[in-house]
């Protein structure tokens, strides 16, 4: 498995899987410090003792540089490591770049998911398409039956 950069220095995802006893909780996201990304991360932050108390760690990933994420680990207190992807590998390995639109002009983008992955860095429940509002009970719930 290829290495990737973390705001915490440079590793692979599967030691990233395997550093918490059940696995990660791996999620994507467009962009640092933007009101939905933000509350996202904010999230995650709030409720990182919870997640880790049951033995899954938690990392976000999005395009953004290493300085901009560590700008908003400063800015948004958080508590765990973030993911530099700026070549889009570990997107595309997930396949969240999709098609999206803004004001009629169509783009490429990171598509809002969340991954758990166990300790082997395989897939064991994913969303796409993440809608804030339900997303988070449904989260916690998954992660709260699987105890």
């Amino acid at each position: 498995m290829s290495e990737i950069q973390t705001t915490e220095g440079n590793t692979t995802l599967s030691a990233l899987c395997q550093a918490y006893d059940k696995g990660l909780i791996l999620y994507f996201y467009p962009k640092d410090m933007t009101s939905g990304c933000t509350k996202q991360a904010e999230f995650f932050r709030d409720e990182h003792e919870w997640f880790t108390s049951l033995g899954y760690g938690i990392v976000g990933v999005s395009r953004d540089s290493l300085a901009r994420h560590h700008k908003f680990i400063e800015k948004s207190g958080l508590n765990f490591p973030l993911i530099s992807d700026t070549s889009e590998a570990l997107c595309r390995d997930f396949s969240v770049i999709v098609e999206k639109s803004m004001y009629g002009r169509k783009y490429m983008g990171v598509d809002r998911s969340t991954f758990v992955l166990n300790r082997d860095a395989e897939i064991i429940k994913e969303w796409r398409g993440v809608k804030l509002a339900k997303h988070f009970d449904e989260l916690k719930s998954y992660i709260a039956e699987g105890v």
